[in-house]
């Protein structure tokens, strides 16, 4: 049976208003009884309530509040009088026995609450296998690089997450690690890949479009996500023939040793996912990226544990401005962010228990120059700090840091739980950290959309907007394009769009209605090259390729979660486009224009290449003049040089002539 994502209770607005802070119990038959938990706290959001179902872990009984303490957060089961503290939903009797199983809280924008449940909650639990002895070296696992680790599982090669080359989200992000040489030898001969989502650090079209190259047969793993993982494989250039979707929660067999399964993430069900990977009764968990993975179910007493730990991997709040977003308020923020993940991804090592746990999937860098102000600013955790502080709270697990090319051998991990040999540094003299990125080469592509014909017609803007489909919602967009400074081009598109009817609008200017409001500036070529491929809003947003202003300072779920997620499939039909605007004469406009700030001295790397491109594409003869120029100069210097030659002999003959004399 696959594993679902089941809305099990939904409260209206004005429900969700009378919840009191405290205790909250709902019954609204015998099979929806529930504990809601809402916390004091001033601003409502999913983070204010914590969930479960009215039913005790015992036998089943019904919790009931205490009449002689009805401000206590501790209800009492009908049965046996066990105890549940709401607050933290531990048992405080039996003490320290049980955590009752959380149900996910979710608040939409019209502020109703959803109780949201995966059912089955645990899958894994179907058909356990016993525990068998495995060697030494036949499970093993070698780094490679952010989240793409090799793991040898007998004679089965697998790879997860294979970002090995170039950037991801655009330009944003650039690899911390130099991958083992050898990268695509290794991974073109891997007999299963598993991807956990489609954001570019882990399906990353560069390390693919390499692969393709190499062997488009290798087999590829993904959960049944909507929208699919390779949704956009197309217009990125990318054609694999093996890949194989699976549902959540069903085991799938590999071989008799070897099984996998994927599940959903309970956070954002519609993208990210997790695995687990069970050899011979040996189970390894990677988390990836979930938020709450599996709702918070996960397996006990795992032989690996592997998760992200970074943090940084939002364009909030670095890419904001105005307002509350300063310096100060910024970097307290990413300060209280990152120790918050530091202390949830313990809790979750805790819980797992396992024998190995290693944190991963957090390994990248603001590489290019132009983004010198995200990366000073959007630090990040220190994977030695998280593993020293996890060797604090749970002694019992062993850490495992990793470098590019390090190995864990699990065999050794099984005989000895502290073998020393068990994990192995890479080979002396390997090259551990990136120092170059090859910026040219990837950002060529790029720039090359600020010039395409498509950006000749003011309508691209009313095509594209129309295309995204995104409607009936009280908010104007204003986009502006820019450099790569985030200053205006003179030439770049400055529109409005207004999304509150059953098409969006393009008004000159903002609409005297009370209305939300969001500015972005928008580097103008991963501005464009999203446009043109109907990508999906990520590459802008996640990677740090625009600055926002909001008014209300409030979080748009709705409008965010349709441009990063729910976008057509397919891009749009620019083709038809062009047609449209060549059969009805339309008017064309230059698709940007050279200004002053292209040739500045302090000019950054990125807009050099923008610049570059432009002269090296830019149409019309304007185009022929350097070279018609350089013509005439070389045929005037020809014509000197001849006559210059035809007196100098003559002189000669001349003075020859004198000679004889």
């Amino acid at each position: 049976m696959p594993q679902e994502s089941v809305t099990v209770l939904e409260l209206s607005s004005e429900e969700t208003r009378r919840l009191k802070p405290g205790v909250n119990l709902i019954s609204r038959s015998p099979d929806e009884r529930f504990i809601i938990f809402k916390k004091t706290n001033d601003k409502v959001n999913s983070e204010s309530f914590r969930a479960c179902r009215n039913t005790c872990k015992h036998q089943g009984g019904i919790f009931v509040r205490d009449i002689e303490d009805l401000n206590s957060d501790v209800v009492s089961c009908t049965k046996h009088g066990w105890l549940l503290d709401c607050s933290n939903m531990l048992y405080v009797n039996p003490p320290k026995s049980f955590k009752q199983d959380e149900i996910l809280p979710e608040i939409d924008e019209e502020g109703c609450l959803k109780l949201i449940e995966l059912n089955p909650p645990r899958p894994w639990t179907c058909a356990v296998r016993d525990r068998r002895p495995i060697l030494q070296g036949e499970v093993k696992f070698t780094y490679f690089s952010h989240a793409c680790v090799e793991i040898k599982l007998g004679d089965v090669i697998m790879f997860t997450d294979p970002w090995l080359t170039g950037p991801s989200f655009a330009r944003g992000w650039w690899l911390l690690h130099e991958p083992p040489s050898d990268w695509l030898d290794r991974l073109a001969k891997a007999d299963l890949v598993y991807i956990s989502h489609l954001h570019s650090d882990h399906l990353n079209y560069p390390t693919l479009q390499m692969l393709q190259a190499k062997n488009p047969n290798v087999p590829f793993y993904v959960g049944n996500t909507n929208p699919p993982v390779f949704s956009k494989m197309k217009q990125n250039g990318v054609h694999m023939n093996n890949i194989n979707v699976l549902n959540f929660g069903v085991w799938k067999e590999i071989n008799s040793d070897l099984r996998i399964m994927i599940l959903m993430d309970g956070v954002h069900p519609e993208i990210d996912t997790c695995i687990i990977i069970d050899y011979k009764g040996h189970l390894i968990l990677n988390l990836v990226d979930c938020s709450n993975p599996n709702n918070g179910n996960l397996p006990r007493d795992v032989d690996v544990l592997l998760s992200d730990f970074a943090g940084g991997a939002s364009g909030f709040p670095v890419v904001f401005y105005g307002g509350r977003y300063t310096e100060k308020w910024k970097a307290s923020y990413v300060k209280s962010e990152r120790r918050k993940l530091m202390y949830h991804t313990s809790r979750v090592v805790r819980q797992v228990n396992p024998a190995v746990y290693c944190p991963f999937a957090g390994y990248f860098i603001e590489a290019h120059p132009s983004d010198r102000y995200i990366k000073e600013t959007n630090l990040k955790n220190d994977p030695k700090a998280l593993n020293k502080l996890i060797n604090k709270l749970v002694p019992n697990v062993r850490t495992w840091t990793p470098l590019p090319g390090a190995t864990l051998d699990l065999g050794k991990i099984c005989k000895n739980p502290k073998d020393p040999c068990a994990i192995q540094d890479p080979p002396i003299g390997r090259k551990i950290l990136k120092d170059e990125w090859d910026f040219d080469r990837y950002l060529e592509p790029i720039n090359a959309c600020v010039d395409d014909v498509i950006f000749s017609y003011p309508e691209w803007i009313e095509f594209y907007y129309k295309w995204c489909n995104f409607r009936n919602y009280n908010l104007v967009l204003r986009m502006i394009e820019t450099d790569d400074d985030f200053e205006p081009i003179e030439g770049g598109y400055d529109y409005l769009v207004d999304f509150s009817g059953e098409e969006p609008s393009f008004p000159e200017e903002r609409p005297s209605r009370e209305h939300s409001y969001v500015e972005v500036k928008n580097r103008i070529s991963v501005h464009r090259q999203t446009i043109k491929e109907g990508n999906y809003w990520d590459d802008l947003y996640l990677g740090f390729n625009n600055r926002i202003s909001r008014s209300p300072d409030t979080f748009h779920f709705q409008f965010w979660n349709h441009m990063q997620i729910v976008l057509p499939l397919d891009p749009p039909d620019w083709q038809s486009f062009l047609q449209q605007q060549k059969a009805k004469n339309a008017k064309t406009r230059d698709v940007w224009k050279l200004t002053d700030w292209t040739v500045k001295k302090e000019t950054s790397p990125g807009d050099k290449n923008l610049l570059k491109n432009q002269r090296r594409n830019s149409n019309g003869p304007l185009r022929l003049l350097p070279v018609l120029a350089g013509a005439v100069v070389f045929l005037l210097v020809l014509y000197v040089w001849q006559n210059e030659c035809c007196l100098w002999g003559r002189y000669v003959q001349y003075k020859g002539n004198l000679n004889l004399f």
